[in-house]
């Protein structure tokens, strides 16, 4: 027979938070209730996520949801788990805009939906449009959604057509092919996290194509790698201007937000 307490003894990687998903119980419950003997079908559920941990699936995966901001949401294989540092995208585009101005939107590369839903949830009077190339990501984020969203599948503005918006964010692919940091990231999709040798390929289609799919005095936000911004405002200079930067919560280079120039 093991106990709560066995296993909070055992030092198995992520013990604690597994043991409150097989048991249905707060961190407080698990060390009030550490005598609790573990039924053979749970000890079993257990021992299969703790094997799944030892061998490198993210918790997240694991559970099912990861949360973000002030959501939860649902994330699979087929998507990317949300980072805290995307959480800053939300911040810029909140503080774009005044309060009761509405906003036609646009989330490219929406993956579980992540940065389209927070938005809308927080600005139900916005127009929100969310795309991503993969149908599997495009469920996933439908099935987080809590208010109503337009989704397209397609290749970055393949699914928009002629559709202009004032606001377009990304937070695309952007790890270099070989990096590296790759390793450690084994279980999420690929396709979602590298774009060519130095990591800039999808943005570049992205501020190409942007310029054709603003409204007067549109921005671009995006996401990029802690060692890219000079290479991206370089790449904005000829349709966009004030250009602003921003540094994520660990102090590195994070996002950049550019104005649509007017003819």
């Amino acid at each position: 027979m093991k106990t709560i307490q066995d296993y909070l003894n055992s030092g198995a990687v992520d013990i604690a938070p597994l043991l409150s998903l097989v048991l249905k119980k707060s961190n407080v419950e698990l060390i009030t209730h550490g005598d609790y003997c573990l039924t053979p079908t749970e000890k079993q559920t257990l021992s299969e996520f703790i094997q799944q941990r030892t061998d490198g699936v993210p918790f997240s995966y694991i559970s099912g949801t990861k949360g973000f901001y002030h959501l939860d949401f649902k994330v699979t294989a087929d998507t990317l788990i949300p980072r805290p540092e995307t959480e800053l995208l939300i911040d810029i585009s909140l503080d774009l805009f005044p309060k009761d101005v509405s906003c036609q939107l646009l989330d490219l590369g929406t993956g579980s939906g992540i940065i389209a839903i927070t938005l809308a949830d927080k600005k139900p009077h916005w127009q929100v449009m969310a795309t991503d190339y993969s149908h599997a990501a495009l469920e996933v984020a439908k099935s987080n959604a809590t208010t109503n969203i337009e989704f397209a599948q397609g290749s970055w503005f393949e699914a928009v057509n002629s559709q202009c918006f004032d606001l377009i964010i990304s937070n695309p692919p952007y790890i270099e092919e070989n990096d590296s940091y790759l390793e450690d990231l084994t279980f999420e999709p690929i396709s979602a996290l590298t774009a060519g040798q130095d990591g800039l390929d999808e943005i570049r289609i992205i501020i190409d194509n942007a310029p054709n799919h603003l409204n007067k005095n549109g921005y671009l936000l995006l996401e990029h790698g802690y060692d890219q911004q000079l290479r991206i405002i370089k790449l904005l200079t000829k349709n966009f201007t004030n250009i602003q930067t921003f540094q994520d919560y660990n102090i590195k280079d994070r996002a950049i937000l550019a104005q649509i120039k007017n003819a």
